[in-house]
């Protein structure tokens, strides 16, 4: 047989390769392609055909043995021993970056399921519309769910045209909602409005130490416009002086404000700049975080910050693939208040 036309290693997926490896292999044993009896090729054939570690293909033949699939004979290599293969739910994950608490998400949503018979591969576009519908083109058909954070720099407008293809029962949008995404589908989101709106009413009583709250909102971010519609409420009910920042690297730190930052590019450099003029966190001015992260409990003695509830996020979402629910869950918003403010 010519394996090098049944195994596939995409190499612009975020899959593992070993992973890669064995999917393949699996899809052709439910295709007919590869027999019961068949011998796999040699650990050696495939690093030098394959171009990968011999480390990687171990893994993937344990994976296949421990499936039940293969089965090893002492000088004569990897046989196929079992042809009976449940079909497993076949996921694309698609994500627009894999950040810390992006890597939260990922982490619960595949250990919900390394139980559960599930295939993944799984992509990220970094933010980049075109890449985005290149990769969900090309993948349309081929999968029993889609599970996607749909989040772009720009080009996104036309987001919803694209996600309307994919067959709603096999639809799950993950952080976010998006616009005229019609028909009944899963989705596990953030309900950015809301979220801070309610995140700073539990801080009122603390902010009213400061003149002034602005927040850091770059024009080239992806953050949903809905966080400063809640921004912009709150600081009207309880008349705060407010400001968005585009640009916090232009900006001089003010004393007796309170800074929110979204992005953690902006943290660092709203913290160096606090440093670098002699103010204190806490005191002279006041810093709250979005996204929790181990670090913010720690830094300067403590960083506030609003966050989802990641783990959830990717439970839920787990959850969601499992039960072919259509369901909307908006997570719940956390407030974790510390010496910052």
């Amino acid at each position: 047989k010519n394996y090098l036309k049944i195994i596939n290693i995409d190499e612009d997926s975020i899959t593992p390769k070993y992973l890669q490896l064995a999917n393949s292999i699996i899809a052709a044993i439910e295709e007919g392609k590869i027999s019961k009896g068949d011998l796999l090729p040699s650990l050696n054939d495939l690093c030098i055909a394959l171009d990968i570690s011999r480390t990687t293909i171990e893994r993937a033949y344990k994976e296949l043995k421990s499936r039940g699939l293969v089965q090893a004979i002492a000088g004569k290599g990897f046989f196929v021993s079992n042809t009976d293969i449940q079909s497993p739910i076949k996921i694309l994950l698609l994500f627009n970056k894999l950040s810390s608490h992006k890597k939260i998400i990922y982490d619960r949503f595949i250990s919900s399921l390394e139980q559960s018979n599930v295939a993944i591969d799984f992509y990220i576009y970094n933010n980049n519309f075109h890449l985005f519908k290149k990769i969900l083109t090309e993948k349309l058909g081929s999968y029993s769910k889609y599970v996607l954070i749909p989040s772009f720099w720009e080009g996104g407008e036309n987001a919803s045209d694209l996600i309307n293809c994919i067959p709603k029962d096999k639809l799950i949008l993950l952080d976010k909602l998006v616009d005229n995404v019609d028909g009944d589908y899963g989705a596990v989101y953030e309900d950015f409005e809301k979220d801070i709106f309610s995140a700073l009413e539990q801080l009122v009583e603390t902010l009213r130490k400061y003149e002034s709250i602005k927040i850091i909102f770059p024009d080239n971010t992806y953050h949903s416009k809905e966080i400063l519609a809640g921004f912009k409420r709150f600081c009207l009910k309880h008349t705060f002086p407010f400001e968005v920042l585009n640009n916090i690297q232009d900006e001089s730190i003010a004393c007796n404000s309170v800074y929110i930052s979204l992005m953690e590019d902006d943290l660092v450099v709203l913290l160096e700049k606090t440093l670098s003029e002699n103010l204190k966190v806490g005191k002279d001015i006041g810093v709250i975080s979005y996204n929790e992260t181990p670090l913010k409990k720690i830094l300067l003695d403590g960083i506030t910050t609003i966050s989802t509830d990641f783990n959830l996020m990717g439970e839920k979402t787990a959850e969601f693939v499992l039960n072919n629910s259509q369901e909307h869950f908006a997570v719940p918003f956390t407030v974790t208040k510390r010496n910052s403010l």
